[in-house]
């Protein structure tokens, strides 16, 4: 159902009270809908930049483009794509073994999967940090090569990846689980190899579905608190990352400070996520073709 507000009084011009009428007589689901996404979504982001309209706009530039501010959106903005990329290949593969391939504990590694979902991200960042130091199981294999993880904006960006991997094998398992595999076949019976089979006949179609989980994954990884801020040093210019100094003008009171860099990450995260969306479109108009 659309929202097409009778007319009261000349022209078309809608009134407030013919679209409050409108409204009303929407069915009890879209009232709801439209609630709840105002009240947790609408409101929030709107009080956001109605707090951060209270800098003057050269204030407001200060603070958005100020040296450190820059700093953590290149660590924030670059590591999350590199590792949402990363898991983009990394997450298709694990899909790919669990939906084709019968092995032992295969119920329990599908189950781990999902891991990073329950396992509060505390958690994960004392876990991961404890792993890669220069003591842990994996740090201390890399250490004698000169490679430091924990405490580095490398750190930064295996929490990213554990944190983000679900959200692509999730998106991308349902889809190969519907692919008929007769198509695959009728490729190797006219000769193709297993490479071109992949290249030209699965990949295309899946290609959109890994975009999205890319683009979740992309999104959790920016967002990510809770792990990063215990695997890194947050340092300022080296590895502290957008989210950290949000909360570290909120320590200093400077609560306009950190509305204004939220800001800049919603901005740039929008803008990337319509990006991505678009890509996905034009993926889709390119198979249908």
């Amino acid at each position: 159902m659309t929202l097409s507000p009778t007319v009261e009084g000349e022209g078309n011009t809608p009134t407030p009270k013919a679209f409050w009428q409108q409204l009303v007589r929407l069915p009890w689901t879209w009232r709801i809908t439209l609630i709840y996404l105002t009240v947790m979504l609408f409101l929030p982001i709107a009080a956001m930049f109605l707090k951060a309209s209270t800098q003057p706009p050269a204030r407001f530039w200060a603070i958005a483009t100020s040296p450190l501010a820059l700093a953590t959106y290149n660590v924030t903005f670059v590591t999350s794509i590199l590792a949402a990329l990363l898991n983009g290949v990394f997450g298709t593969l694990i899909a790919w073994v669990l939906v084709r391939y019968d092995f032992p504990l295969k119920r329990l590694v599908d189950a781990t999967v999902d891991l990073p979902f329950a396992l509060p991200t505390s958690v994960a960042g004392l876990t991961l940090a404890t792993v890669y130091s220069d003591n842990g199981w994996i740090g201390s294999l890399l250490a004698p090569l000169g490679i430091k993880i924990s405490f580095t904006r490398a750190g930064v960006a295996v929490a990213m990846i554990f944190i983000s991997l679900p959200f692509v094998v999730r998106t991308v398992q349902p889809v190969l689980q519907e692919m008929e595999h007769e198509i695959e076949e009728a490729a190797w019976s006219l000769g193709a190899s297993q490479w071109q089979t992949f290249w030209k006949v699965i990949l295309p179609p899946l290609f959109p579905t890994i975009l999205t989980g890319i683009a979740l994954g992309f999104s959790r990884a920016v967002g990510e608190y809770g792990s990063t801020v215990i695997i890194s040093s947050n340092t300022p210019y080296q590895d502290l990352i957008a989210p950290v100094l949000i909360f570290q003008r909120l320590e200093q009171y400077d609560y306009s400070g950190a509305t204004v860099i939220g800001i800049v990450l919603l901005s740039i995260s929008l803008v990337l996520l319509l990006a991505i969306n678009f890509l996905q479109a034009w993926a889709r108009r390119y198979d249908s073709r």
